[in-house]
């Protein structure tokens, strides 16, 4: 008897009422995406108008937007499980109205720890919120579950609304003031929650899965860690280092939270994160992967904005424009790793040794070109090749993650680990390490530079010593720039050798599982704890 299969109708989503045409329903939920990735709580581009006018500081801000950060990077561990405990119109719902209060607390609260847990919170509902939107839409993307097209698309998505929501915050605040943009935001938010319950039914998948088995003790100490990890790198260079009992005790309170985690993880059936996921080689190369690769590209938080503001003079809508660039570079390089990684299924070593060719590109291209005099247009060039070298590399590596040979139940907390290293060492560790650099290397070079104003110069005999002592300064600070720039770039140019002379012939092959096979999965976990429990009560 010859095999058939039946044939598979046009992509639909039977949740979304009929009233929206079948070919605009994807559309929607890509809709839903926007609004919630736009959402952040605190927009860090209005960073400076924050701490002009409330009592916080610049580090205070970079503290509760990382929190946001590491709130996504927990959820993963257990997206999975909420995702077939809840409707897809519940999660909406929940994460809109913690995302609309989160936003109204941000615009009005100056407490520190307020705004630190409730962006913590928005994180975790965003993260959530977009699980919930993508996984709809996700054979409408890609039919045959290839994730290395799917991370495609999500991240042209997360990577565009990281920079288009810095460029609309500096306009709203240039044209009105800095809580409007979350104001706005709350507005978006309420229509989408509107739109969700006019247009979304509430539909159960075919198992309801309960949330049994989760340990929720070491969800939040490893959120705990994360915080203290982030704390240390944010205030570090503020509190002066392990000078400051801050650090010490951020440290001590780190790696008690990291020896607990561990200790269970020996003698629990279900830890947040076991030890195979931990110990897995693609998460571990993914890991060292990423502290090199950010690392590089650390002087996009510490050189850019410095070098533009103070030595080219630019205004905040000029430094903002700046994003545009940074924009066209992701798309592209979102469209090449679809065109070469995902259809042509180019080697990861290929791929990995692109970045870093980019990143190594855009370190000589500042390395040589940095200057007093440099136009705004001349810096297309390095920030286009950061932006895509940054979107090939996270591409590439989330994707490894899944050909990583990890059954489901360990997949996710791959996942967290993946978030964490990517997003938050990536955007907190490398900055940290290559701005006290270049404190120590600026006094260093002002040091130099300055040795001769001790003697009797006549050329400087008539400027006033305050500004004699700028000009020794921003000369110290350009010179240092380079200086870094330059290490950086022998840095990359090592790694690209190490890549060149590695041995990689893996290619992106594996696709995602069917969605019922991850429920039946899921009971089966949730089925082994019930059991597990109902024996111990026996016992007792």
């Amino acid at each position: 008897m010859a095999d058939w299969h039946a044939p598979q109708g046009p992509f639909d989503i039977p949740e979304v009422s009929n009233v929206i045409p079948r070919r605009l329903k994807p559309w929607l939920f890509i809709f839903f995406v926007l609004i919630v990735q736009f959402s952040g709580g605190v927009y860090l581009a209005a960073a400076s108008d924050m701490v002009g006018t409330t009592a916080l500081m610049q580090e205070d801000i970079l503290m509760a937007g990382y929190a946001s950060l590491i709130g996504m990077s927990i959820n993963f561990a257990v997206m999975f499980r909420i995702k077939f405990r809840f409707s897809t119109r519940t999660q909406l719902l929940a994460a809109g109205a913690v995302l609309l209060a989160a936003n109204l607390i941000c615009a009005h609260t100056s407490s520190v720890p307020v705004l630190v847990v409730t962006c913590l919170v928005a994180g975790w509902f965003r993260m959530q919120a977009t699980l919930a939107c993508n996984s709809t839409i996700q054979l409408w993307l890609t039919p045959v579950r290839d994730m290395a097209v799917f991370f495609c698309y999500v991240y042209i998505i997360v990577d565009s609304v990281i920079q288009l929501s810095g460029i609309a915050t500096i306009y709203t605040t240039f044209f009105t003031q800095w809580e409007y943009m979350q104001w706005t935001m709350t507005g978006l938010l309420a229509l989408m929650m509107l739109l969700v319950m006019l247009l979304l039914k509430p539909m159960r998948g075919p198992m309801f899965i309960p949330l049994l088995g989760i340990d929720w003790i070491g969800a939040v100490l490893w959120g705990g860690f994360m915080m203290c990890f982030t704390f240390i790198c944010v205030y570090g260079n503020f509190y002066d280092w392990w000078d400051a009992a801050e650090i010490r005790g951020a440290a001590l309170i780190g790696l008690v939270c990291m020896a607990i985690n561990l200790w269970r993880a020996t003698f629990l059936h279900h830890p947040y994160i076991t030890f195979r996921a931990m110990r897995n080689r693609n998460v571990v190369r993914a890991t060292g992967v990423y502290l090199v690769f950010f690392t590089l590209l650390a002087t996009e938080h510490v050189f850019e904005h410095t070098y533009a503001a103070n030595i080219l003079g630019f205004d905040e809508t000029n430094l903002i424009d700046l994003n545009w660039y940074v924009l066209v570079g992701i798309v592209a390089g979102c469209g090449f790793t679809y065109v070469t990684f995902a259809l042509r299924k180019w080697r990861y070593k290929t791929m990995t040794a692109i970045g870093f060719a980019l990143a190594a590109i855009y370190l000589a291209y500042f390395y040589f070109l940095i200057d007093y005099g440099v136009e705004k247009e001349m810096l297309f060039i390095p920030l286009f090749f950061r932006g895509a070298a940054s979107v090939i590399i996270s591409i590439v590596f989330l994707t490894s993650i899944v050909q990583s040979g990890l059954p489901f139940q360990v997949f996710p907390q791959a996942l967290t680990i993946n978030g964490f290293t990517g997003a938050v060492m990536g955007a907190t560790l490398g900055p940290a390490i290559v701005g006290e650099l270049l404190r120590h290397t600026m006094a260093k070079n002002a040091a130099l530079l300055g040795a001769g104003l001790t003697d009797f110069n006549p050329a400087a005999a008539h400027i006033p010593l305050g500004q004699l002592y700028g000009m020794v300064q921003t000369q110290a600070l350009v010179v240092s720039m380079k200086e870094i720039y330059g290490w950086l770039l022998i840095l990359a140019l090592l790694s690209l050798v190490v890549i060149a002379v590695s041995y990689g012939p893996l290619r992106p092959r594996v696709v995602f599982p069917k969605w019922k096979t991850i429920r039946r999965t899921l009971r089966r976990m949730v089925r082994a704890e019930e059991t597990a429990v109902e024996r111990q009560m026996k016992t007792r």
